[in-house]
């Protein structure tokens, strides 16, 4: 593409700068044909921008998508508009909570340029911090169980062992049942304790060694018959963090597809996957340093996806979509990635769940990158 000299300066072709840009841009011509596309874009839909051209907006957005109200709306009155937290989905592509801005081009009255947004990282740090606060919510409350409630517990199971010896054997049963029920109140206490403020060994570790373990685990367990694919990035530096708590973690995350896949009553199949996502940066809390996260690992379920009613509550304590669920397996997720100072990521539809985790690497001097 050649470049035109304006006031001596060379400035790049149009084309060149549209495909610079990291928005998705689509140019929508009459009767919603794509005349023109980005490289952004390209991306964006999974598509080459010869069979966007091709295909034209109804290839990749559905009938009845909004985003034809938008084409509507500025066809009749010109300007831009905007229109928030839409989804597109299709077998190529999957973005939810994406901004559409449609706009006229002056002097051309046939052409609209779309332009697409997809949510930014403020946003899922805002979501990260949601899910600390509700960990940090369940600490105090697992000190305090921990203390006013077990020692009770201890008396009243004393008793009722006392009181098994003495009743009738009618009566047996109901000092049985109450020597159940002091046992599982314990064992919730006892999974309370976890969210406790316990010293944690960080060191360097890899991965993939991890993932490994966590798979040999579930698949002679909890996911036995579950296929399980390792898709892994083999030159990924180590991770900085507590090698108990990452392979508590992601069993939690594996236990949790495992049981989705089964609940759906269909075959399906759990992905371990790792990749190096640069980008991410969070502030270090009490010093002035940011932390880099841009080693993901994410645990991909083939199951009937997360509800949007339960999806913005997921990582909160006695938040469950299990029967008996406690609700408290995810919450715990939350606490650890926040001792990790790492980050969570959903994404959620129908036939596919992905969980992710954005955790520090090890740098030249052997800390938290």
């Amino acid at each position: 593409m050649k470049a035109k000299a304006t006031h001596g300066v060379a400035q790049p072709d149009a084309a060149l700068v549209l495909d610079s840009l990291p928005v998705p841009v689509l140019e929508i011509g009459p009767q919603n044909t794509i005349l023109a596309a980005n490289m952004a874009a390209e991306e964006f839909f999974g598509m080459s921008r010869h069979q966007l051209r091709q295909g034209g907006l109804a290839e990749v957005v559905p009938q009845d998508h909004p985003v034809y109200l938008l084409l509507q709306h500025v066809r009749h009155r010109g300007g831009s508009v905007t229109e928030h937290e839409l989804h597109f989905s299709s077998p190529r592509f999957h973005h939810e909570g994406v901004s559409v801005q449609a706009a006229d081009v002056p002097d051309y009255p046939d052409i609209i340029l779309l332009t697409f947004h997809e949510p930014s990282a403020a946003r899922m740090l805002d979501q990260q911090l949601a899910y600390r606060s509700a960990a940090r919510s369940v600490s105090g409350l697992a000190a305090m169980l921990a203390h006013e409630v077990r020692n009770p517990l201890s008396g009243i199971k004393g008793a009722a062992q006392l009181l098994e010896q003495a009743v009738t054997d009618a009566d047996r049963d109901l000092a049985t049942l109450i020597c159940d029920e002091v046992d599982r109140i314990d064992a919730l206490v006892d999974r309370m304790g976890m969210f406790g403020e316990a010293q944690l060994d960080f060191r360097a570790l890899n991965i993939h060694r991890i993932l490994e373990h966590v798979r040999l685990l579930a698949s002679n367990g909890f996911a036995k018959g579950i296929k399980i694919v390792e898709r892994y990035d083999p030159s990924l530096p180590h991770v900085w963090g507590d090698r108990d708590r990452l392979v508590q973690v992601l069993l939690n995350l594996v236990k949790n597809a495992a049981e989705a896949i089964r609940n759906a009553g269909e075959e399906g199949e759990i992905t371990l996957l790792t990749s190096y996502r640069p980008g991410i940066r969070v502030a270090v809390p009490g010093t002035a340093q940011w932390r880099h996260l841009p080693l993901v690992v994410t645990v991909r379920d083939t199951g009937p996806g997360i509800s949007e009613t339960v999806r913005p509550h997921l990582f909160e304590p006695f938040v469950s979509t299990k029967v008996n669920g406690s609700g408290l397996g995810l919450a715990l997720v939350g606490k650890v990635m926040d001792d990790h100072g790492g980050v969570i990521e959903v994404e959620s539809r129908p036939g596919c769940t992905e969980i992710s985790l954005f955790l520090p690497i090890v740098d030249n001097a052997g800390n938290a990158g």
